[in-house]
């Protein structure tokens, strides 16, 4: 068997595989915790990332550069233009050529199963763990034929997105494809009780909750610019940001709306929509009388951190959020957030925020009761609740989820950790229950 200390990356300076080039050999028998002071290959498969930013594709990188941190090997495979392979901070990343999946902003995914199933041979991953719960499903059988632990994180409702999509009977069709894929992978990873709901509600027993993080050194309010703000606002003007994709599920459409009913109100509120999508022209349409500006994807991390510094109040509309990172981010900045009630974003942003309903005049209500507050303490009270979330704490879940453990730092550090349990989404006496065994066998 090749020892790992003789493998070697392909420098960023070429970057790609050929076609029909050998990738990293396998390692036959290395499954499950890392061995001999070795960490664990932790392949990792996504699809629907973003070409340019997003949710996913950021936690994607933190996540990576964690595993990579604490000793293990982690290596992304995702969908994209070019077939492509390099070494990055979040470890190494391999790109193969993707299907455009129109009107989605760029999203593509892997559809080659075949091509797929010969590189997850080829790198003999000891784990791996899918961000995709639709086509990418297939992966956890390939894990469990030749004996590698398995993990599906799930990033999104899936009854949720149904109901977005006009879908029929959406529940039934969602509960039927949830309990498949708590049958094929050892772990299903949520991360909030929103996101758990709908496996929970099954009773699968190999679920847990471990909630993402934000960069709080990046997102901060010290990146507060008033030259910025005079760009969008004036000195009695509010300022609210939208920071998302401009796509049916995000729901940009109520920020906009929120804005008319502000100024309705007599409030004179701008609005600012930072990102881009298939409903860019229709929200242009839309918004024609209201003082809305589109300032499109933002590629410069930093400068996002400013806009949302900078703002006074940002909104999150979406209605299936299960997470919502950049409503975090706007919190780690100082920002309170509006956000739909029916997401799950209540128990990301707690009393730092505003939960209403999903319709412009309970949004713009939750505007003003968050101006009502005075702004030291509305901010204050955004940056302690973001504390509460770093990308730290996240990294460790995750590895202790994979039955990791990190092999760099020296025992007597780790023996002062304060180590966060995993949180079970589902009771023990529930997850033993016959009635989920009973259930998948009616439903397989």
């Amino acid at each position: 068997m090749t020892d790992r200390t003789e493998l070697r990356f392909p420098s960023a300076g070429n970057g790609r595989i050929g076609e029909g080039q050998e990738v990293m050999p396998s390692r036959p028998g290395m499954t499950g915790r890392s061995r001999g002071g070795r960490g664990l290959r932790i392949v990792r498969l996504a699809n629907f990332v973003s070409p340019r930013s997003g949710g996913l594709r950021t936690a994607l990188r933190h996540l990576g550069e964690g595993y990579l941190r604490a000793g293990h090997e982690p290596i992304l495979i995702v969908p994209g233009r070019e077939r492509s392979d390099e070494m990055t901070e979040q470890g190494r990343v391999i790109t193969l050529p993707g299907h455009h999946l129109p009107r989605t902003g760029g999203y593509r995914v892997l559809a080659g199963r075949r091509e797929l199933t010969r590189l997850l041979d080829q790198l003999g991953p000891d784990r791996i763990e899918v961000s995709d719960r639709s086509t990418l499903r297939w992966t956890g059988r390939w894990a469990r034929e030749r004996g590698v632990g398995s993990m599906m994180v799930s990033h999104e409702s899936l009854a949720g997105l149904l109901g977005v999509w006009g879908m029929p009977h959406r529940d039934s069709l969602a509960d039927r494809l949830n309990r498949r894929t708590a049958e094929t992978f050892d772990q299903i990873v949520c991360t909030t009780a929103f996101a758990a709901a709908e496996f929970r509600r099954l009773g699968v027993p190999n679920l847990v909750e471990i909630p993402l993080g934000v960069n709080l050194r990046q997102f901060h309010p010290s990146r507060r610019d008033a030259a910025l703000r005079e760009q969008y606002a004036r000195p009695d003007e509010l300022l609210v940001v939208y920071c998302s994709r401009l796509s049916a599920d995000k729901r940009p459409e109520l920020a906009v709306d929120t804005i008319g009913a502000l100024r309705a109100a007599k409030a004179p509120a701008v609005l600012v929509m930072a990102g881009d999508g298939a409903r860019r022209a229709a929200l242009a349409y839309r918004s024609a009388r209201l003082p809305v500006r589109f300032a499109g994807h933002i590629t410069d991390r930093d400068a996002v951190a400013a806009l949302l510094a900078t703002a006074d109040v940002a909104v999150a509309p979406g209605p299936v959020e299960t997470f919502g990172l950049a409503a975090l981010e706007a919190l780690a900045c100082g920002t309170p957030v509006v956000v739909n009630a029916a997401s799950a974003l209540p128990e990301v942003v707690g009393e730092a925020g505003m939960a209403v309903p999903g319709t412009p005049e309970a949004f713009a209500e939750g505007v003003r009761q968050l101006m009502e507050r005075p702004e030291p303490i509305r901010r204050a009270a955004a940056r302690a609740r973001a504390e509460l979330f770093g990308w730290p704490q996240a990294v460790e879940g995750f590895l202790r989820a994979h039955g990791a453990q990190p092999v760099l730092r020296p025992p007597t550090v780790m023996a002062r950790q304060s180590v966060r349990a995993l949180r079970p989404a589902v009771p023990a006496t529930v997850a033993t229950s016959t009635a989920w065994a009973a259930a998948s066998s009616d439903h397989l």
